[in-house]
């Protein structure tokens, strides 16, 4: 037995094996953070070990259980799931970092219970990653959003009680309502719930049926925030600002947009999504989510609502390339998971530095004050220039791809839809550095720079450059998501 061998185990055990080992050091702050620290190395160098098998063209396959025959909960390491998983372990470590730097400044209560459940979640999310079938999948699936409740409530207010409720009541009635009859439709046709090259339902699904099931499968997902089963992410905003990093950049949405890509490619192939034009109604839906969701934000003047509703609509820039059925559209798709999350994650680090230095929340309140927090407002720009897909960063490529595939599969309108919302980008970040670089500040305080505790300034400051990183080894990026096997 190897390391290779164990590595996708791994990936779950090492986060639960924090966790625990965290609450069982509650009276000792330092070394439950350590432990933390430690455990989220560990984890990124699981994933860097399965990167030379994945390159070979090898599956590897590791059965946590079996309980039904022919059905096993099965973890499967694929390019597409390890590109997630990796994604999500290398911003694990900046993020508890930042989480850190943010739970003790701003003085907030029951830390254990915060970092237990934080570490839960990333153990949840890799089991989502590296679902070696449907069953997994959605038993993951449900253990994130049980694990990420009690962080979104975890203030205890009546706000966050309220958007907790909100919160659980969305994302399990969709996955239940909805991804759970998905699943078990597919059992009935197919016989089987096994992720496979090219899908498992051509021959098995009458293509009429198949607009159906794709609707049941992406509005079961309501992790991906598609309108209108999307209010849980705006009412989640309550929760501490790492934990709003947590839901947006690394783990809850982005499994969302994940598990819709991993199910066109792996359950209903691209190319029998092709032939039926099956996508067409969820890429409308989808089209219309980012319009929309982009218009909203422009209308928020509390700066994480702003950065929600944009995190809404960038979700549906990953749906509507996979629903485009074409391989530039599933690159495209799996390349804007990796970009919006290094961008998102930084814009939410910087409302986090500025709420907790300034105690200030509005968008109209940040006047003149980039000048005082220059690196906090500085990754604020980089970070958005991401968002927006303008190189040197990251999601040019991604944007790029996916417009480009809208062109040629003849989605004209599409293509427009992406450009426009680029532009509604602009429109509703880029005014944010600007009034707080150029626009005098309506207070009196002392001038010169006052910056965020450097325990939350360096990770900004990583992840900002990571959107740069991201550019500058695009190519690379997409070679690898070009292992994706479409057929």
């Amino acid at each position: 037995m190897t390391i290779e061998s164990i590595a996708p185990a791994l990936l779950i055990a090492v986060p639960v094996f924090v966790a625990l080992l965290g609450a069982a050091n509650m009276s000792r702050a330092n070394v439950r953070d350590g432990v933390s620290i430690v455990g989220t190395i560990l984890t990124l160098i699981c994933t860097i070990v399965l990167y030379p098998a994945t390159l070979r063209g090898e599956n590897l396959d590791w059965v946590l259980l079996a309980p039904i025959e022919d059905i096993a909960i099965r973890l499967t390491v694929e390019p597409l799931g390890l590109l997630f998983a990796t994604v999500a372990a290398v911003l694990w470590i900046p993020t508890t970092l930042y989480a850190i730097g943010y739970m003790r400044k701003n003085k907030e209560e029951h830390h254990t219970q915060f970092f237990f459940c934080f570490a839960v979640s990333i153990g949840a999310t890799m089991g989502i990653a590296l679902a070696g079938n449907l069953l997994t999948l959605f038993i993951f699936y449900e253990m994130l959003t049980l694990a990420t409740y009690p962080l979104v409530t975890h203030k205890g207010t009546e706000d966050a009680q309220r958007g907790g409720r909100t919160y659980l009541s969305l994302l399990l009635t969709t996955s239940i309502g909805f991804l759970l009859p998905a699943i078990i439709i597919t059992w009935g046709v197919t016989g089987t719930l096994d992720f496979k090259a090219g899908g498992i339902l051509q021959g098995n699904l009458d293509p009429v049926y198949l607009p159906w099931l794709v609707a049941l499968f992406a509005f079961g997902v309501g992790k991906a925030a598609l309108m209108p089963f999307h209010r849980w992410l705006p009412g989640a905003m309550v929760a501490p600002t790492p934990v709003s990093a947590l839901l947006h950049a690394v783990a809850v949405v982005k499994a969302g947009v994940f598990t819709i890509t991993k199910v066109v490619v792996y359950v209903i192939g691209v190319d029998f999504l092709a032939e039926t034009g099956a996508g067409e109604a969820m890429m409308w839906v989808a089209a219309f989510t980012l319009t929309a969701a982009s218009i909203i934000a422009m209308r928020q003047d509390n700066l994480k609502a702003r950065l929600a509703y944009s995190t809404i609509g960038q979700l549906s820039y990953v749906v509507l390339g996979a629903m485009l059925a074409v391989a530039a559209g599933v690159y495209g798709a799996a390349m804007h998971i990796v970009m919006h999350a290094v961008g998102k994650i930084t814009l939410f680090f910087c409302a986090g530095a500025i709420y907790v230095h300034t105690k200030k929340t509005k968008i109209s309140e940040l006047n003149g004050l980039g000048r005082k927090m220059p690196f906090t407002f500085g990754a604020f720009f980089v970070a958005a220039l991401c968002i927006i897909g303008l190189p040197p960063l990251g999601g040019a490529w991604s944007k790029w791809f996916l417009i480009t595939a809208s062109f040629d599969t003849g989605h004209w309108i599409m293509a427009a839809v992406l450009i426009i919302s680029s532009l509604l980008n602009i429109a509703y970040l880029l005014p944010i550095v600007a009034n707080g670089f150029f626009r005098p500040s309506e207070d009196n305080e002392k001038q010169g720079i006052d910056e965020a505790p450097l325990m939350m300034v360096i990770p900004l400051c990583v992840t900002a450059s990571m959107c740069l990183l991201a550019f500058l080894f695009g190519d690379a990026i997409y070679s690898f998501v070009q292992l994706i096997p479409l057929r």
